[in-house]
């Protein structure tokens, strides 16, 4: 398709007002939206926010699908240990990789509401700190799911370190606008990471599971990168909504999420779940569509908004009823 011009979109509205006061990393990220004076952050969560903990959640809980449905039946003892070890070296290697990616972007966090509040932005953390934070996490992890899981998890673990640090983040992200779509490779890892932690290989079962992430990623940081846009063009990266405009990127979204229906009608169709994930299936990327389908027929921030949360609630909702659905067959 030709590029059109970037639509002209108002700037991302600041969080809502009142409630409980938020605590850490939150409450200096709310400061930071609101644009206030940011709050003291003692130096354990300066380095605890680096791992970026609540992206890590979801890649550990994806990673944990991918563990139970490699295991025909409930898991003994020992796969119940082997999981909670995988979990742990995942984890790790994960948060190292969160916090490789806030040292390479420290200057373009500091540009971004949504990220000067980061400690490599304010300069809390200097780039020694955080490489060599980022280094012992990684060592730590790699040892853990080289000892105690197996080397194939390992170095499956170690490559989609490679490929969120180095690739997505070095070279995809400041260069192209499908730079979310290339790199989501490595943001798709986490259920082939659990299937070769109990199985030692890598089936057509997380091949599936990996496909469904890869097709999901596009229009989930999409909709983000929508209402976040004056963030990304002051920062200089080629986003979609940047680069192709409003309009362009509201319908990428919508055709995207037609796809991951497809992806998501596949572990029916290949044998390996049954009627209680399909109807999940099937009802969680309905709205899914249909929150696109508001989002590309009239856009706000607000509905963007909406879409990326409820592409969070998707993801999560869809695994759990693959594990859920995996104990009814």
């Amino acid at each position: 398709m030709k590029n059109s011009a970037p639509d002209t979109v108002r700037p991302a509205a600041g969080p809502p007002q009142g409630g409980a006061a938020p605590s850490g990393g939150s409450a200096a990220r709310a400061a930071a939206e609101r644009g206030g004076a940011l709050p003291p952050m003692p130096v354990w969560r300066q380095y605890y926010v680096l791992t970026k903990p609540r992206v890590v959640q979801l890649i550990v809980f994806c990673a944990l699908i991918g563990m139970v449905l490699a295991v025909p039946g409930l898991p003994d003892w020992a796969a119940l240990q082997r999981m909670l070890v995988a979990c742990a070296g995942i984890w790790l290697v994960a948060g190292a990789a969160a916090a490789f990616n806030c040292l390479i972007e420290k200057t373009i966090d500091a540009k971004m509401k949504r990220t000067s509040w980061r400690p490599t932005a304010r300069g809390q953390l200097s780039d020694t700190q955080a490489l060599a934070f980022s280094a012992l996490l990684c060592a730590i992890g790699s040892a853990i799911l080289y000892v105690w899981v197996n080397p194939l998890t390992m170095w499956l673990t170690f490559a989609t370190f490679v490929g969120y640090a180095v690739i997505y983040t070095v070279i995809l992200k400041p260069l192209t606008p499908q730079n979310i779509v290339i790199g989501g490779a490595s943001g798709a890892m986490p259920p082939v990471l659990g299937w070769a932690a109990m199985t030692g290989s890598v089936g057509p079962e997380a091949l599936i599971l990996f496909l469904i992430i890869f097709l999901w990623t596009p229009p989930h940081f999409w909709a983000l990168a929508l209402y976040r846009v004056e963030d990304y063009r002051k920062s200089g990266l080629p986003m979609l909504p940047v680069t192709h405009g409003n309009e362009f990127t509201r319908l990428q979204i919508l055709l995207y999420t037609f796809i991951l229906l497809a992806a998501c009608l596949l572990p029916f169709i290949y044998g390996f779940s049954g009627w209680l994930y399909l109807a999940a299936a099937l009802a969680l990327n309905a709205g899914f569509i249909w929150h696109a389908f508001k989002l590309w027929r009239s856009y706000s921030d607000a509905l963007a908004r909406k879409t990326f949360r409820f592409s969070l609630i998707h993801l999560s909702l869809l695994f759990a009823a693959l594990l859920v659905d995996h104990y009814l067959l």
